[in-house]
């Protein structure tokens, strides 16, 4: 019996393609009593764990000194929006390295993309 047959997935549309080392703004929406509001968290993807179930995206930032780390669920209806700020120049699949990395050392370069060329009009 296969899992993923048994387990319908419904892709968020406001969650675009991921990959570590991306900077990213994750707008979730967070409940305080009867009010709900949404709250930016900016930081550094350092993991991407695709499963059957959705999987999930682990973003790190530092704040005051302190690294924050949050998960959030690709299918969350509390993720509602996902924006990226830049794409990383990395060479893991996870970033765990940058836990022990402060300052100018936990910063990674700017991942270049290719530039589509576009047709000239005469």
């Amino acid at each position: 019996m296969n899992l993923a047959s048994l387990i319908e997935s419904k892709p968020n549309p406001n969650v675009p393609s991921l990959a570590p080392g991306d900077t990213v703004k994750v707008s979730a929406k967070v409940v305080e009593g009867d009010k709900e509001r949404l709250q930016v968290f900016q930081g550094v993807v350092i993991r991407v764990r695709r499963s059957v179930d959705g999987g999930s995206f682990t973003v790190r930032r530092v704040s005051r000194g302190i690294g924050v780390e949050r998960t959030f669920l690709f299918q969350s209806p509390m993720v509602d929006k996902v924006e990226v700020v830049q794409h990383g120049k990395v060479r893991r699949a996870k970033l765990y390295y940058l836990r022990r990395r402060s300052g100018k050392m936990a910063r990674l370069r700017e991942k270049r993309l290719a530039k589509k060329e576009e047709p000239e009009e005469s």
